[in-house]
């Protein structure tokens, strides 16, 4: 099935107390690109996180966001600078005996020293909590995919409905193609023959002349190259798995001979099917864009 490489997915799940939000986001992107936006803590799970998104998509920016509320995996721990205490201890009783000062020096003057105590946070990382994370990915993952599998449906059915108009334009262009090729001759045929009247020996010569003109204006070769072309896009888009690449090859392809076509003729009404072609073939590597 074709996919989109827009979507959205989010799972929330609550482990011990602490509750967790996964969120994924997907963007289109030439290849797959994958970028963390996760607490410091969890970054040596980066690589693992990356892999089960690769298991989901191939192309397409995927940017994962994590959130952790709560303290059930926060340990909090209270230190103690025993030398700087023995210093503060030391230096009041320096002044309480250099001033001859009374009063006794007491705990409640020591906790006034902020850097005496201090209170660590110290983040576990238990297997619950990791496996935790990682199913919850999983399961946001799978929302993404589904919403890309959604999204390319609808891509698909516009870009069938936009191939059968080049399709159609294509063999407008095939119909013309007879009619512009005998319009051609017989023109440069009348206009030769206004000088060559009195010239019949080299009539034939003549006549060799105007059919290899009438040749370098033929699009038969660039037509059937589109036809094959608009059967090898919609083939394509029945197959499974990462196709944008392919069709946006395909669309360069039909776009030259396109071109080809444009050059060649002198034709307005081909000229007039050209610019439709190209028009179509543009809106269709808009869409192309944003498939997987």
């Amino acid at each position: 099935m074709v996919s989109s490489m827009t979507g959205f997915g989010n799972t929330a799940i609550t482990v011990k107390g602490t509750n967790i939000v996964v969120e994924v986001r997907s963007v289109n992107h030439r290849f797959l690109d994958i970028s963390t936006k996760i607490p410091r803590s969890l970054l040596v799970l980066e690589d693992k996180l990356k892999r089960i998104v690769q298991t989901f998509f191939h192309r397409g920016r995927v940017d994962i966001y994590i959130t952790i509320e709560g303290s059930g995996f926060i340990e909090h721990t209270v230190d103690l600078n025993w030398d700087l205490a023995n210093q503060y201890i030391s230096k009041l009783q320096e002044v309480k005996d250099r001033f001859q000062l009374g009063g006794e020096i007491t705990l409640e003057m020591l906790a006034k020293f902020e850097d005496v105590f201090s209170v660590k946070e110290l983040e576990q990382q238990p297997d619950e909590l990791k496996e935790g994370i990682m199913e919850a990915l999983t399961e946001a993952c799978q929302k993404v995919q589904e919403m890309r599998q959604k999204e390319g449906k609808k891509l698909i059915d516009d870009l069938v409905d936009r191939v059968k108009l080049v399709e159609n334009t294509v063999n407008k262009l095939g119909e013309r193609r007879d009619i512009v090729i005998i319009e051609y001759r017989d023109r440069i045929k009348a206009r030769i023959e206004e000088y060559i009247n009195q010239l019949d020996g080299f009539q034939t010569n003549v006549y060799q002349d105007i059919a290899i003109l009438a040749e370098k204006g033929d699009i038969t070769e660039e037509v059937t190259r589109l036809r094959s072309h608009v059967n090898q896009f919609l083939k394509t888009i029945s197959q499974k798995g990462a196709i944008g690449r392919k069709l946006d090859f395909i669309l360069q392809e039909m776009h030259r001979e396109t071109n080809t076509i444009g050059s060649k003729s002198n034709d307005v009404k081909i000229s007039e099917l050209v610019v439709v072609l190209k028009s179509e073939i543009e809106k269709i590597k808009e869409q192309i864009q944003n498939v997987e």
